[in-house]
C-alpha cells in the first residue's frame, strides 16, 4: 500500500478528520479511518494534532451553556437602565444591543449604529444599521434610540446612568435611521459612553420588563429574578455570524467555593469572578481552565463622610495608613492584582496618574490620626460579605492590623443575598466592588460627583464637579490629562473610599468552553460572553 506523507496530504484529508472530530470520533476511530485512507501511522498522529487544534479554534454551533455569576437578588432586572449586578449585565448583553461596543483594545466599534459622526464633539449624528429587528419582529428605528436615551433623563425610571446621560441636552430623530444628539458641552468620549451596559436599546414605548424584547443574540425564554435566566438563539440576529450557542442559562452561586466546585464537577461551564485563593482547587485539573483579566476591577473599603466615625477629622486618613496593601496583594489576592492608590483610574487607563503613590503601611501614623479623631481604642464595626470580591479576607487583614495598633474592628459578616440593596452605600463602613469602566469621566460621574448615583462615601466637592465638566469638554489631550491627574489626587486624599488594589478578575471555565477573550469592561468578556463563545463537542 502506498501511504500518504505530509507532502501529499490534501485539504480534503484535513476536512475529513475535522468533520469526524466534530462528530465525536475517538482517537482510535480516527487512526483506523486514516489508515484505511492510506495515511501512515506516524503521519496520522501529526494530522490529528493539527486537525484538533483547528477544531478548537473554529466556532462550533449548538449546545446549552450554563454559567454562574456571584451576585443576584429579587431586585434583578431586565431593564438596562436599572442594571447594577453582574447577572443583570450578562442578561442585558445577551438580549439587547448597544449603539457601540468596546473591542479587546478598548476601541469603540459600531454595533446597532452604522456610523457616528461629529464636527465639534458637541453635536453628534448617529446613523443606524438597516434591517435590524427586535425579537417581536418590529424594525429598529430612530424612535427606539430616542426613547431609550430619554428614559435615562426621566427621574421616575431611576436609571443608574442618569448622571452620565444628563449631558445629553437634545435627543431627536432626524429620520427613521438618523438620530441627532446634542450635548450640553463637548464630550469626545460619547461613542465610548454609548458602549456602557445601561445604554442598551429597547423598543419605543417599552414599560414592561418582565421579559426582554431586544435586538440581541438571544431571545429571553425564562426570567426569574434572583433565581435564573434562560436565553435561546435568535434565528434572525442581524450580525453576519453568531451566536454559536443554541441556548444558555445564567444564575448566581454566591458562595465562592461552591461556584468553583460547580465548574469542577461539570455542573456549569463558567464560574465568574473566582477568589484567587481558590485557584489551588483547580491545579492539576485538566478539564478546567482560568481566564484572567486585569482592567480596573477593585474591591474597596467605603467610609461615609457624613456618618460617624468617618465624619471625624483624621479617621479616614488613619485607615488609609492602616491598610496593608502588600499583604492584600500577595496573600489575599495571590499576586493577581496591582497595588492601588485610593482612586478608581487603574494603570490600564491612559489617564492614570503614575505620580500618585499609594500610602505606605504605617501603623504609627495611623494611631496618631486615630487619636486626633478621638476614636483610638474604640470598637469600630465594619460590614463585610462574600458579595464584594475577597472582601472578607481584606476585612480580616484590616482587623489584624488594627489589633496590632490598639484598635478593635468588629467584623459584621452579612449574607451575600441582599448585600447590595441593604448594606452597600448605606452602612457607615462597608465594602464595595466596582467593575471596570472605560473612561475617567464615567468613573467619576458614577462614583464621585456630588450627584453620583453610587457615591460610596458621600464625597462632595464643587471644585471636583467643575473640573469634571471642564475635562469632559476639552479636546486638548494634555489639558485633559492634567485635569484627570489632579482629580485622582483629590479622590485619593479627600474621599472616604480606600482602594488597596486593582484586582485581576479570574473566571473559572470548563475546558469545553472556547472563544472567551479579555475585554476592558471586565470579566466574562465584558459580560457579553454568551454571544461569542462556543462549546467544544
Amino acid at each position: 500500500m502506498n501511504h500518504k506523507t505530509p507532502s501529499n496530504w490534501t485539504g480534503r484529508d484535513d476536512a475529513m478528520v475535522e468533520a469526524a472530530i466534530r462528530k465525536g470520533a475517538s482517537r482510535r476511530d480516527l487512526l483506523k479511518m486514516l489508515m484505511a485512507s492510506g495515511v501512515a501511522l506516524g503521519a496520522g498522529g501529526s494530522l490529528l494534532l493539527r486537525a484538533g487544534q483547528a477544531v478548537a479554534q473554529t466556532p462550533v454551533s449548538g449546545g446549552h451553556l450554563k454559567g454562574a455569576g456571584w451576585s443576584s437578588s429579587t431586585a434583578d432586572t431586565l431593564d438596562p437602565a436599572k442594571a447594577s449586578f453582574s447577572t443583570d449585565y450578562v442578561r442585558c448583553c445577551a438580549f439587547y444591543n448597544r449603539l457601540t461596543f468596546l473591542d479587546q483594545g478598548g476601541i469603540a466599534q459600531m454595533e446597532l449604529a452604522e456610523e457616528i459622526t461629529t464636527d465639534d464633539a458637541k453635536t453628534w449624528q448617529v446613523t443606524l444599521k438597516p434591517d435590524v429587528t427586535f425579537h417581536n419582529g418590529k424594525t429598529l428605528t430612530s424612535a427606539d434610540v430616542v426613547y431609550s436615551m430619554k428614559r435615562h433623563l426621566d427621574p421616575a425610571v431611576g436609571s443608574k446612568a442618569a448622571a452620565i446621560a444628563a449631558q445629553m441636552a437634545e435627543i431627536t430623530a432626524v429620520d427613521d435611521r438618523t438620530v441627532r444628539i446634542v450635548l450640553a458641552a463637548a464630550n469626545a468620549d460619547l461613542p465610548t459612553i454609548l458602549s456602557l451596559h445601561h445604554f442598551m436599546i429597547v423598543a419605543d414605548g417599552t414599560t414592561d420588563f418582565t421579559t426582554a424584547n431586544g435586538t440581541g443574540a438571544f431571545i429571553c425564554e425564562t426570567f426569574e429574578p434572583g433565581v435564573r435566566s434562560v436565553g435561546v438563539r435568535n434565528p434572525n440576529y442581524f450580525k453576519g455570524q453568531g451566536p454559536y450557542l443554541e441556548s444558555f442559562e445564567y444564575f448566581a452561586i454566591s458562595d465562592n467555593n461552591a461556584r468553583v466546585n460547580a465548574v469542577l464537577s461539570g455542573d456549569i461551564h463558567l464560574g465568574a469572578s473566582i477568589n484567587p485563593r481558590s485557584m489551588r482547587m483547580m491545579e492539576g485539573q485538566d478539564h478546567v481552565q482560568t481566564s484572567v483579566t486585569t482592567s480596573g476591577n477593585y474591591t474597596n473599603l467605603n467610609i461615609r463622610l457624613d456618618m460617624a466615625p468617618g465624619d471625624k477629622a483624621g479617621f479616614i486618613e488613619g485607615m488609609k495608613y492602616l491598610m496593608n496593601r502588600e499583604a492584600i496583594q500577595k496573600s489575599v489576592l495571590r499576586g493577581l492584582a496591582e497595588i492601588g492608590n485610593d482612586q478608581p483610574v487603574s494603570a490600564a487607563d491612559k489617564y492614570h496618574n503614575p505620580n500618585l503613590k499609594p500610602r505606605p503601611y504605617d501603623p504609627e501614623q495611623a494611631v496618631a490620626l486615630f487619636k486626633k479623631a478621638g476614636v483610638y481604642g474604640q470598637t469600630i464595626p465594619i460590614v463585610t460579605s462574600d458579595a464584594p470580591t475577597s472582601a472578607i479576607d481584606m476585612a480580616m487583614v484590616v482587623q489584624q492590623a488594627g489589633a496590632e495598633a490598639g484598635m478593635k474592628f468588629e467584623l459584621e459578616r452579612v449574607p451575600s443575598d441582599g448585600y447590595w440593596s441593604n448594606y452597600w452605600l448605606k452602612a457607615p463602613i462597608h465594602f464595595g466592588n466596582i467593575n471596570p469602566r472605560p473612561t475617567p469621566d464615567i468613573l467619576f460621574s458614577l462614583l464621585y460627583a456630588s450627584d453620583a448615583p453610587w457615591n460610596e462615601s458621600q464625597y462632595k466637592s464643587e471644585k471636583f464637579d467643575g473640573m469634571l465638566t471642564e475635562a469632559r469638554g476639552s479636546l486638548d489631550e494634555e489639558k485633559r490629562k492634567a485635569i484627570y491627574w489632579e482629580m485622582q489626587e483629590m479622590v485619593a486624599n479627600e474621599a472616604g473610599t480606600i482602594i488597596p488594589a486593582y484586582i485581576s478578575n479570574v473566571d473559572a471555565l470548563s475546558s469545553k468552553l472556547k472563544g472567551l477573550q479579555p475585554n476592558p469592561l471586565g470579566g466574562q468578556m465584558g459580560y457579553a460572553f454568551a454571544e461569542y463563545v462556543w462549546l467544544e463537542v
